[in-house]
């Protein structure tokens, strides 16, 4: 049995299947044309210290020559030739970076000839940390006779993280923009936080929740013909202002206007420490309900001070 089991022959027909597949395949292969290739590459960079950030322009390919059989160069796919540099050694300031052949992964049968640039440039900055305010903006305009009021958001503010010059110029993270087009009540979004700086980062992934409110519009009333009162005039003083009623202009809320009375509206020039005489002066107005005054006409009213009979 041990003689048969060692007998050349046995399984003779595999055997020579497997010489002739061989053989074809070497001659598939050797009768490749071997040829050259140019290719563009992504550069990968690994081992950037600690406590260092990458500025300027950072190129994220490079230029290879490759060389290897026709059939092999053309199954090559994306992102199997990758040219990797270690930057482990890297310090603030300009550096130079050799790049060789050797420093390129290629797949099997794959022959890297050349890499251009031989050398890359880099610049390198202590890295930093700031915390921002988170500004905010909407998108579209409320309903008509509304408008924003205040708009707050949580958090606030961010930490952001980069290189020291970008972090020291850094103002401020933006917030997407709310939507309020056609709101009538008060609207919270929870919307990505994010900085415009490609050179800056956010330390942790952020979003806030923004809320904004969205308040009736503030409404303006006129009264007519206000009467101008004299404050401060002397005892033994009489004056007369021209013309001697004024029409008083009042911004508020449609409740606060609709309340309002003639009564609560005092328009008045201050004669306090004038003589007899003829003076230009500017009138004011006091308002004792919720409403603000925007404008007096008007404005000016000319005064004769004369003495009392």
């Amino acid at each position: 049995m041990k003689l048969r089991a060692l007998w050349p022959f046995r399984h003779f027909g595999l055997k020579v299947l497997s010489v002739g597949l061989a053989i074809l395949l070497w001659m598939a292969v050797a009768g490749e044309e071997t040829v050259e290739r140019g290719l563009r590459v992504p550069l990968e960079l690994q081992q950037v210290p600690a406590g260092l950030e990458l500025t300027g322009e950072v190129p994220t390919a490079v230029d290879v020559r490759v060389r290897g059989a026709s059939g092999a160069l053309s199954r090559v796919a994306a992102g199997e030739v990758v040219a990797v540099l270690d930057l482990r050694s890297a310090r603030a300031g300009q550096r130079l970076f050799p790049l060789t052949p050797e420093q390129v992964r290629a797949p099997f049968g794959v022959e890297i000839v050349q890499v251009t640039p031989s050398a890359i440039a880099f610049a390198f900055e202590p890295s930093a940390t700031r915390t921002v305010p988170v500004e905010l903006s909407v998108e579209g305009r409320p309903a008509p006779g509304y408008i924003v009021g205040s708009m707050t958001s949580e958090p606030a503010r961010v930490e952001i993280v980069g290189p020291e010059s970008a972090v020291k110029r850094a103002t401020e993270a933006l917030a997407e923009p709310v939507p309020i087009a056609g709101a009538r009540d008060r609207v919270r979004e929870t919307v990505t936080v994010g900085v415009l700086d490609p050179a800056l980062r956010l330390k942790s992934a952020r979003s806030a929740i923004v809320t904004i409110d969205i308040q009736p519009a503030p409404l303006e009333r006129t009264l007519h013909n206000q009467p101008v009162h004299l404050s401060n005039l002397g005892a033994t003083l009489v004056a007369q202002a021209d013309p001697s009623t004024v029409n008083v202009s009042l911004r508020g809320s449609r409740e606060a206007l609709a309340r309002l009375q003639s009564d609560d509206v005092r328009a008045f020039v201050d004669v306090a420490g004038l003589g007899t005489g003829l003076y230009p002066l500017t009138v004011y107005a006091d308002v004792k309900r919720e409403a603000g005054v925007t404008r007096i006409e008007p404005s000016v009213v000319q005064v004769r001070i004369s003495r009392g009979q």
